[in-house]
């Protein structure tokens, strides 16, 4: 069986010796093993799913993130890199066990037959779209499909006696990895991206040059939340700050030999300050990038240091088209940093890692925070950073409080925040657009009142949620500028919701602070 001599090999490895593989010990073995259990075992079994079962607890055994892919699901598993998929085109959220649309993404399917943000799918090819049954995988199983087919939605629509019904033919739909692009002052730009994805560089391209053209020098990269993805996309992305020769990662495996990638002079931002914004789901390549610039005192990296992912995997397919995605090099920063974290103590602790972070007080404060001197390395000026863990920055903000509060937690579970913004959309959509026909007039002119507020406490009363004189007051100013963000997205554009919210954003505040004052940042770097 060639699976069990896959799994033979990779269990050797996983020794870290290099080994000559005897047929009669390990792969005669194994197979004998299946062919027992096969034909003598007192129960009937399915060999597929115990072979499955194999596969999965013996790459579990090697590191947390070896994985294996199910054929079924190695297209889903690779869809957000590759940056498409075949549906409808449409951004939604389920809201009292409705799909509501959120918007059409611009120019598919369902924009150019007329579906608008703020209908609600009440059926699927003439089955109900509605009621306990309805969840995230349901729609997907019904609105995705392949390109050129034919799917039949009914539409209610606010203000409309009888629903509509749209005939949409499924295309290709673009997936971004790029959240928001904008100007912070007049000289600084953001540009926040959640994964490195394969269209994420002419992303990032096209972003830098809109920037410019409003007035960037500066640039703050946030790549908080940013999980990972081609090591190729983030090399080619951390290219753009760095000058031609320069280290931006090499990688190393017993199997692997060194691969070092160093920057080209396709640079297009090598000159301006830089920040780079990070935290504890900062993972993978974003740490590439992150330690690439630390590094090299290219720029000021600010934030809670970063989820610790040095391990790079490869994709390997098996007979039956599955894929098993299995470690086969470290990789290391310029200075000769691993920055991965332990998993001597199993995949379960490993993924418990935020949790213990709370427990010792670690998104608080920087001094719990304690690297051996054996994992010190200097920076190009000399500063002294450490590997073994994540990428600490040069500038530690703690975890915001408010945004991470029991009361402000219990608004999201319980659906008080998507229900106000809901129910206000249903009731003002057409005002707001008449009066705020484009974002940049509404941000800077449009609040909630008073009496919103007043409206919003008591939705979160009828959902049980209490709230002291002193939480209202605590929360109030955050959680308005959430709806007020949340209305933006559903107005305009996605990206949007984060221009509202970042005048309450403390690691942005952070960084203009530091970019703003010229030897702080100057200082940083020394």
């Amino acid at each position: 069986m060639v699976v069990m001599a896959f799994l033979a090999i990779t269990n050797l490895h996983a020794q870290n010796h290099v080994q000559n593989i005897d047929p009669e010990v390990t792969v005669k073995k194994l197979n004998t093993l299946i062919y027992l259990i096969n034909n003598f075992y007192v129960d009937t079994l399915n060999m597929n799913d115990l072979t499955e079962t194999i596969i999965v607890n013996t790459l579990k055994e090697l590191d947390p993130h070896s994985a294996y892919i199910t054929k079924k699901d190695v297209e889903k598993a690779n869809e957000g890199l590759e940056g498409s998929f075949e549906g409808v085109g449409l951004t939604f959220q389920l809201y009292k066990d409705t799909i509501l649309v959120i918007a059409p993404i611009p120019g598919g399917p369902s924009d150019k037959v007329g579906v608008l943000a703020g209908d609600k799918i009440i059926t699927v090819n003439g089955e109900d779209a509605f009621g306990e049954k309805i969840n995230n995988e349901w729609v997907m199983d019904h609105l995705r499909g392949e390109k050129g087919t034919v799917v039949i939605v009914g539409i209610y629509r606010k203000g409309l006696e009888k629903p509509i019904e749209y005939k949409i033919i499924r295309d290709e739909i673009p997936i971004n990895s790029m959240d928001a692009a904008f100007m912070l002052d007049k000289e600084t730009g953001l540009i926040k991206l959640n994964r490195f994805a394969k269209q994420s560089q002419e992303e990032f391209d096209e972003a830098v040059i809109r920037l410019r053209k409003q007035g960037m020098k500066n640039l703050v990269f946030d790549l908080r939340g940013n999980s990972g993805g081609y090591l190729g996309t983030a090399m080619s992305i951390v290219d753009e700050f760095l000058p031609s020769g320069k280290s931006i990662v090499y990688t190393e495996g017993i199997h692997s030999a060194r691969q070092d990638l160093n920057a080209t002079n396709a640079g297009k931002f090598e000159q301006g300050k830089l920040v780079v914004l990070i935290n504890e789901g900062s993972a993978s390549a974003s740490e590439i990038v992150a330690g690439a610039i630390q590094d090299w005192d290219r720029g000021v990296i600010i934030g809670r240091r970063t989820f610790g992912k040095g391990l790079v995997q490869r994709p390997f397919l098996l007979p039956d088209g599955s894929q098993v995605r299995l470690t086969i090099a470290r990789y290391y920063t310029p200075s000769g940093r691993n920055i991965q974290k332990s998993y001597d103590d199993g995949t379960d602790e490993y993924y418990k890692d935020f949790m213990h972070r709370v427990e010792h007080g670690e998104l608080m404060s920087a001094d719990s925070i304690h690297f051996p001197d054996s994992l010190k390395y200097q920076t190009a000026n000399g500063r002294v950073v450490y590997g073994g863990g994540g990428v600490m920055p040069d500038i530690f903000v703690p975890f915001d409080s408010v945004r991470f509060s029991r009361t402000y937690t219990d608004f999201i579970r319980k659906g008080v925040i998507n229900g106000f913004v809901n129910d206000y959309l249903d009731q003002n959509r057409k005002s707001l657009l008449k009066n705020y026909p484009d974002f940049k007039q509404y941000n800077s002119n449009f609040n909630l009142s008073e009496d919103d507020f007043r409206t919003f406490v008591e939705m979160a009363g009828k959902e049980k949620i209490e709230i002291s004189e002193e939480e209202i007051t605590t929360n109030k100013a955050f959680v308005m500028l959430q709806l007020k963000g949340l209305i933006a997205r559903n107005l305009y554009d996605a990206g949007d919701y984060f221009e509202v919210i970042a005048p309450a954003d403390k690691e942005i505040s952070k960084a203009l602070e530091v970019i703003n004052q010229d030897q702080t940042y100057k200082n940083l770097l020394d």
